[in-house]
């Protein structure tokens, strides 16, 4: 059977399995060992073995559970609610200012863990009734929330970058300086699409309450030490990076200790709070690893009956321009995101794209942040869109998925329109890793 024929009888063995509702870790994995004893018999059976186990092995991967134990630690201290008051100094005489602040905290936040997921759960809880409170339009907050609540995927020291750096073996620090610009562009594009659109219909948002537009001294300096904490976690975990002092493993590591002191210099350090903690991280990345396993047993034996040539090939023979191939891989991107996981997606596409990328002459450091953006529109995209369901888990039992979905829709018009750009204009992306990773 040749190597065409055998990619149909994957991707439709794929999704098969996926529609009997078995997890995709699981199929991914049944359907490389089908692959293998179909080619090599059971002797062909060590190939997935050994990958598997030299996945495991990998030091880089540590940093993955790292970040996510930073992260749900920081999401019991208390951090966000606290920040999110901060912002108020920022945001609190603007029409539409609290969903300036919602997004305000999302940077600041994505800046801190690099997970997605909760940023979204606590804006949920903190900011969205807030929202609703005050008489905001229900897409305008629900679109807000979603949006700013996956920067986290561009925003360093972000997990998605680290799993593309390690299935792409580029620098992931130069990846986290990589996504810094393109995530604040993001951030300032939903920022100015708020102000303008509660300027012109006002009706989508009141003026803020006049308390918050006559803060004294003394209230906006209390409000002020909801920032300390943050900008100490942010300065803590990136500075051990950029100075030189820790690789991005160390600097997770470095990343739990400093959420332990910010959790116990806000007195909520306690013996059930880290058990907690511990165990939605073991949750996490429990089913991380599982997708992980599947889809790089998958790619392995693929590339040994030559499928990874066999793409390299189909696409690189397109009459396309080479732009015009990185638009055909954004446009794969798009499709598969709308049936597989983001870390499948990283596994089963990295290791094909890449060297085509590189083949083309272009940096794979750029098409790095440009993944990832396309991830950030994965996350939003109906009818699957993680943070959707993330956010509609702790909405008001009125809010409905649909309506989610639709205030979603301008903010993923508003990311096609920066992956263009960066697409286009590659120094957006590149500027920082020049002048600081010396890229």
């Amino acid at each position: 059977m040749d190597v065409g024929t055998l990619t149909v009888f994957i991707v439709g063995g794929l999704l098969l399995l996926m529609v009997t509702g078995m997890p995709l870790g699981i199929a991914t994995l049944t359907v490389s060992i089908l692959v293998t004893l179909f080619k090599f018999g059971e002797p062909g059976l060590f190939l997935v073995a050994s990958n598997m186990l030299e996945i495991l092995h990998n030091y880089s991967l540590v940093a993955v559970p790292l970040f996510v134990l930073m992260s749900s630690i920081m999401e019991r201290a208390g951090i966000a609610e606290d920040l999110f008051n901060a912002m108020a100094i920022i945001s609190g005489r603007l029409r539409g200012g609290v969903a300036v602040q919602a997004t305000l905290v999302a940077v600041v936040m994505a800046a801190m863990t690099g997970v997605i997921g909760g940023e979204i759960v606590m804006l949920g809880l903190i900011a969205l009734p807030q929202m609703m409170r005050l008489g905001y339009d229900r897409k305008l907050a629900m679109g807000t929330i979603c949006a700013a609540g996956i920067l986290a995927t561009l925003i360093p020291p972000s997990v998605v970058m680290i799993m593309y750096g390690f299935a792409a073996g580029v620098s992931i620090a130069d990846l986290f300086l990589g996504g810094i610009t393109p995530g604040l562009l993001y951030a300032g594009m939903y920022i100015a699409y708020i102000l303008l659109r509660c300027h012109f219909q006002p009706s989508l948002a009141p003026l803020p309450p006049a308390e918050l537009q006559s803060l004294s001294g003394m209230e906006k300096l209390r409000l002020m030490r909801g920032l300390l904490l943050p900008l100490f976690l942010i300065t803590w975990v990136m500075g051990s990076i950029y100075a030189g002092i820790a690789s991005v493993t160390e600097a997770a590591g470095v990343g739990v200790l400093g959420s332990l002191i910010a959790a116990a210099v806000r007195r909520q350090l306690t013996p059930s709070m880290l058990l907690d903690a511990i165990e939605q991280t073991m949750s996490t990345i429990g089913r991380i690893i599982w997708l992980i396993l599947g889809a790089i047993s998958l790619v392995a034996i693929y590339n040994v009956i030559g499928g990874t040539a066999f793409m390299k090939s189909l696409l690189t023979g397109l009459d396309l321009p080479p732009l015009g191939i990185i638009f055909v891989m954004m446009l794969i991107l798009m499709v598969l995101g709308t049936f597989l996981e983001w870390i499948a997606i990283v596994f089963i596409t990295v290791p094909v794209f890449v060297p085509v990328v590189a083949a083309l002459g272009f940096d794979p450091v750029w098409f790095g942040v440009l993944f990832v953006m396309n991830i950030q529109i994965y996350f939003l995209s109906p009818p699957f869109g993680p943070a959707a369901f993330w956010l509609k888990s702790v909405a008001p039992d009125d809010v409905k998925l649909e309506e989610i979905f639709l205030g979603v829709m301008p903010f993923i018009g508003l990311q096609i329109v920066g992956l263009i750009l960066v697409m286009f204009v590659p120094d957006i992306a590149l500027w920082l890793p020049r002048l600081i990773g010396g890229h």
